[in-house]
């Protein structure tokens, strides 16, 4: 399979809702199946649990204190890391998966103008639909240091209040297609629900 254009797209759920599961299982199949376009996997969490892991600055010491409280990370700081990553390896001929951002409709308008720079209009959000119930066992049961009772009750709280709305902004942006994906299902199955919603079906 050889794609015509360039995926975007963006993965939007609540944490526990799977995201970087299907991204992971997604950027391969791209890979093994569209093998001219390269595949530019950005997941912003990731990155800064990265950077807390070090503590060895000022910011990687806050970041850490602020991850295991569950607290949104400063706008500027998340532009900054998604920012990094696009200029070190996208070129308009990519595939870009983001994870992660915009988390709030603040963060929309830099990544608006990053589209633009890199050339990019056309958007897939994947919207992983997922019941506050089951990603509450999911990351109580992950074990994972800063998923906390507190935390994971502020990271739901945030996700209401700033993330959905952005998932309405979506569904009225120009050349852009919400795909509301069942995340309760198993993963295989989340990841069919994706691959057909893409039209990247084998």
């Amino acid at each position: 399979m050889h794609t015509a254009q360039p995926y975007t797209i963006i993965f939007i759920g609540p944490q526990g809702s799977g995201k970087g599961t299907q991204i992971e299982r997604l950027k391969a199949a791209l890979e093994r199946d569209d093998e001219r376009r390269r595949v530019v996997d950005i997941q912003t969490g990731r990155r800064f649990r990265s950077l807390a892991a070090k503590q060895e600055t000022f910011a990687e010491d806050k970041i850490a204190s602020t991850l295991d409280s569950g607290t949104l990370q400063p706008d500027f700081l998340t532009a900054l890391l998604w920012g990094q990553a696009m200029v070190d390896q996208l070129d308009p001929k990519s595939h870009l998966l983001i994870d992660g951002f915009p988390r709030t409709l603040a963060q929309v308008p830099d990544l608006e103008d990053a589209f633009r720079f890199f050339e990019r209009g056309k958007l897939d959000i994947i919207n992983l639909v997922t019941p506050e119930t089951i990603v509450r066992m999911r990351m109580e049961s992950r074990s994972r240091p800063d998923d906390t009772p507190e935390s994971i009750n502020e990271r739901l709280r945030w996700y209401r209040e700033e993330t959905l709305p952005v998932v309405q902004f979506y569904r009225t942006r120009p050349n852009t297609r919400v795909h509301d994906i069942d995340g309760t299902e198993d993963i295989d199955a989340v990841q069919a629900s994706i691959l057909k919603a893409l039209q990247l079906e084998p």
